[in-house]
Order: structure tokens, then sequence, then C-alpha cells
């Protein structure tokens, strides 16, 4: 084959793979030693709290850092904090309460705003949904919130359901994953979106085990996905874990732990991926911060 005509066959490969927004796996370095993110130099102080903090979720711009937390200010119980900076690169600013109606004063937390920069989902156990825990929805304004949906009992069960990441999956379209305890144990999700509303939801087999496995995040091309589990090979408690597929049509690989310089022998949970795929962020409750025990945010980079 002529060389030329080869090496522009790869090039136009790979600006399909651009365009489609694929990443490519093998681009990345091995993960770095996780740090709390208050760590990184002018980052505000008040980031991680002397209370409860986690489920982060970083916005698709990497201009906004969501979280829940129990921090004093709040609407009760747990609710939803935003962080801001100017560029993503920038330091974080100091967390603010996003107010009602995404709050509420029972527990509100797990926010996740859609790649569209509008569509927001979060987990409340307020009253009126379909028991426990469930997935709400809204749309977020230049300066305010639309009313909040509960996504119904479809995708929602009489238990509880956790960490909503959407995607636009090729060959099948708008797709939720999360996790849920229908099963009587944690187990990882999928329902499709359609006109009529939520699929009934499918569990993803090849990531769930007789152990705990929650919280999904997926990379932009839905070729990576993270989550945690407390399945046998843990450093202790939850670790995060995550595995790839070629398309988005083929099964899961097996998952691989995150290894000692990302996991802890604490909990680890709720990881959420930035934009580029090569930050992750993730709750904590290992020791190094706020009262031992409580959860703070950490980051890892490749």
């Amino acid at each position: 084959m002529n060389v030329s005509r080869a090496l522009m066959g790869i090039a136009i490969g790979l600006a399909v793979l651009a365009a489609s927004g694929a990443v490519l796996a093998s681009s990345f370095e091995p993960w770095s030693p996780a740090v709390r993110v208050e760590s990184l130099p002018g980052t505000h102080p008040d980031f991680n709290g002397a209370a409860l903090d986690g489920c982060p979720f970083i916005s698709r711009d990497g201009k906004s850092f969501f979280m829940a937390s129990t921090r004093p200010g709040g609407l009760g119980g747990i609710d939803i904090w935003v962080s801001k900076r100017e560029q993503a690169g920038d330091p974080w600013g100091a967390p603010v309460n996003v107010g009602a109606p995404v709050n509420s004063p029972e527990n509100d937390f797990c926010p996740t705003l859609d790649r569209d920069g509008h569509t927001f989902y979060f987990v409340s156990n307020r009253p009126g949904g379909c028991g426990g825990d469930d997935i709400y929805t809204t749309r977020l304004r230049t300066k305010s919130w639309d009313a909040v949906r509960n996504l119904g009992c479809t995708a929602n069960s009489a238990v509880n359901e956790a960490s909503p990441f959407p995607l636009p999956e090729a060959g099948r379209g708008p797709v939720l994953y999360f996790s849920s305890t229908r099963s009587g144990n944690s187990d990882i999700y999928v329902t499709g979106e359609g006109i009529a509303g939520y699929t009934q939801p499918e569990p993803v087999v090849e990531l769930n085990t007789a152990a705990q496995d929650g919280h999904p995040n997926l990379r932009r091309d839905g070729l990576e996905i993270f989550f945690f589990s407390t399945r046998p090979g843990t450093l202790g408690a939850q670790d995060l874990y995550s595995a790839t597929r070629e398309s988005t049509s083929d099964p899961w690989s097996t998952p691989v732990n995150l290894g000692p310089d990302v996991n802890s022998t604490a909990a680890d949970t709720r990881p959420s991926l930035s934009w580029d795929g090569t930050e992750l962020y993730f709750g904590s409750t290992r020791t190094g911060g706020g009262a031992e025990g409580d959860s703070d945010h950490y980051v890892t980079t490749r």
C-alpha cells in the first residue's frame, strides 16, 4: 500500500473520530495520585467544608462544579451547591447554594448537568415521588430554574435511584445511565428516552456483581465508564472502577480497579470525568481534611 495514502486514511479516520466526539483511550497517561480539590493553588478554602461534601459533577465547559453538601446555609438535609470559575483550568470559587426549586427541605443530591448546558438531573427524597430517592429533572436558565419534574415510576422505582448520567448513544439515541437498589442491591442500569417516556430500565450485566455497584459516569463518546464497587479486590469500602468497549453496541470489558493512586481504604464514590477525559473528580471519606469520616472532593488527572 502507498505509505502517503495509508497515512491519509489514518488522518481521515482520526478526523471522523474527533467529529463524532470519540476519544482515543491510548492517548491517556496513567492516573496521577489524587489530591483534595482545594489544595490546588487559588481554589477557595471553603470548597470542601467541615460537613459532608460529595456527588461532584463538572460541566462540559469546565466552568461549573456541582456538588451535594450538608454545609451551613442550605434549605435542609443535603443540598446541591455550585462552584464557578472564569475558565477551565482556573481555581474554583466558593460554593453557592443553587436554591429552590432544585433544593428542598429534604435531601437533594447527585447533580448532573447535560452536555447541552441546560438540562439538569438530580436525586431527591422529597414527597410526591415513587418511593425512596427518585431522579428529577429541570432546566437551567440564565438566572433561574424551571419547575422540577419527577422522571416517573418507570425510570424510578419504589426504592432508591442515584447518579443519573444522560448520553446520546450511537445507534440507540438518548439514554440515561443510573444506579438503583430495585434488585435489592445497588446495580447499574440504563433506560432509553422516547416520545412516550422512559423505557423499562435494563441492568448493565457486565458491570454488576453480587456486591454494590453504582454511580455510573461515562466518557463523552460512551466508550469508557467509571463507577464505584465493593466487589472483591477493593482497597477497602467502595473503590472506583472503569471499563471500556469498542463501540456503544458492544458489551463492556471486565472492570478494572483504578488502583491506590486514586482509591483509598475509605469510601471513594461518584466519579465525574471532565469533557476532555483528563480529570476525574470524586468524593472520598479518606482522612486529610474536615472531620474524620466525612466526605470531601478529590481529583486525579491523566
